[in-house]
C-alpha cells in the first residue's frame, strides 16, 4: 500500500454507521463558543458522499424556516460527536442534487424496506 495512505490510517474513525445518499441523518456536531463546548444536532437528508479515506465527506440538506440549508461534513472529523441514521431512503442515484429545485411534498423520499428473514416453522407441513 502507498506509504501516504498508511500514515492516514491513524485518523480514520470506526464509529460512523454505514449510510448512503437518501438516508435521513442526525449529525451531532461539537460547537465551540468561547471556552465552552456544546453539541448541536443537524438533521436532514444525505444528498451526496464523496471521496475516500481521511478526505471523505458527505453533504446533508434540510429545510429550516422555508430555506434550504446544506452542510458538508468530513466523515472522519473530530468535530462530529456522532452520526445517527434516522431513516433509510430508497433512491436510485448517488447524488441527489435535484432535490434543491424541488419544494414541498415533492422532496419526500420513499423509505427503504429492510428484508427480514421469515422464521421457519417445522410444524406447518
Amino acid at each position: 500500500m502507498h506509504p501516504f495512505i498508511e500514515t492516514q490510517k491513524q485518523w480514520l474513525r470506526t464509529d460512523i454507521p454505514p449510510f448512503r445518499a437518501g438516508d435521513t441523518l442526525r449529525v451531532n456536531v461539537r460547537v465551540k463558543e468561547g471556552d465552552k463546548e456544546r453539541i448541536q444536532a443537524f438533521e436532514g437528508v444525505c444528498i451526496a458522499r464523496r471521496g475516500s479515506g481521511v478526505s471523505a465527506t458527505f453533504t446533508v440538506r434540510k429545510v429550516s424556516n422555508g430555506v434550504g440549508v446544506e452542510r458538508i461534513f468530513p466523515v472522519h472529523s473530530p468535530m462530529l460527536a456522532d452520526v445517527n441514521v434516522v431513516r433509510r431512503g430508497s433512491v436510485r442515484r448517488a447524488k441527489l442534487y435535484y432535490l434543491r429545485e424541488l419544494t414541498g411534498k415533492a422532496t419526500r423520499i420513499k423509505e427503504r424496506k429492510v428484508k427480514a428473514p421469515v422464521p421457519q416453522s417445522g410444524a406447518a407441513r
